[in-house]
């Protein structure tokens, strides 16, 4: 039992540890959430409540922003579910390793999965086995507090210095993306997807294209699957 007990330990410690440059990395993110939540009028609470519940970086900050220019619940709904359909995708790649685990498990984990905790989820043996479970919920876990921290530090900033926002801290976003983005890039498919997302969202961007993200990241699915075909066409033929 204390053996059980020992590696249990162990592997709450590791996942909590290998999140740990990740959770440190969103620092300036969730500071600018929580000073950006209490700028544009709301209390404390409810910002604080935004990264409780919806805990998810990119979708709290647009939806801070649609809800402050008072735009349509109809389009808060819609730009939410753009923004974080990704985690379906998530979902779908872990169902047959989460899927045989109990209901607990299942919720635990499908709450806590985020960008960072999926790219921690890529061994083949992810989710299996009590261990992997407990390493999961501790990495994801640790980094839901993390998060939790830096909204709370950031409304603290907020309601006591000037507007934050216009420290730049928002790049922290895109470093975060890159940082889980460029060890992936392990084929010619992924590298023209990533590249194509990269260009086009720039050029929609300067356009003042109000859908240019979305469109973006369709273009580079498509790309990518494009070039993958052509891969796997031209590598069949040789």
């Amino acid at each position: 039992m204390s053996t059980i007990k020992r590696a249990l330990k162990i592997a709450t410690l590791r996942g909590v540890m290998d999140m740990l440059p990740l959770s440190l990395a969103v620092l300036p993110w969730g500071i600018l959430f929580g000073s950006l939540a209490v700028q544009r009028g709301f209390s404390w609470l409810e910002a604080q409540m935004f990264s409780g519940v919806i805990f998810g970086g990119a979708v709290q900050i647009v939806t801070v922003e649609l809800i402050a220019d008072n735009s349509s619940l109809l389009t808060v709904l819609f730009t939410a579910f753009i923004i974080s359909s990704r985690h379906f995708l998530y979902g779908l790649s872990l169902r047959e390793r989460l899927s045989p685990q109990p209901l607990r498990w299942r919720l635990s984990l499908g709450f806590l999965l985020t960008d960072e905790l999926f790219a921690l989820s890529g061994h083949r043996r992810a989710y299996l086995g009590k261990l992997r479970l407990y390493y999961g919920l501790a990495a994801g876990g640790s980094f839901y507090l993390a998060w939790n921290l830096w909204t709370f530090v950031g409304i603290v900033a907020g309601a006591s210095l000037p507007d934050l926002t216009d420290l730049g801290l928002d790049f922290a976003i895109a470093a975060t993306f890159i940082a889980l983005v460029v060890p992936g890039i392990k084929s010619l498919a992924t590298l023209a997807a990533v590249l194509t997302a990269a260009t086009a969202s720039v050029v929609f961007t300067l356009w003042h294209f109000e859908l240019g993200l979305i469109c973006a990241a369709l273009l580079a699915m498509m790309v990518g699957y494009t070039v993958n075909k052509l891969s796997g066409k031209w590598g069949g033929g040789s």
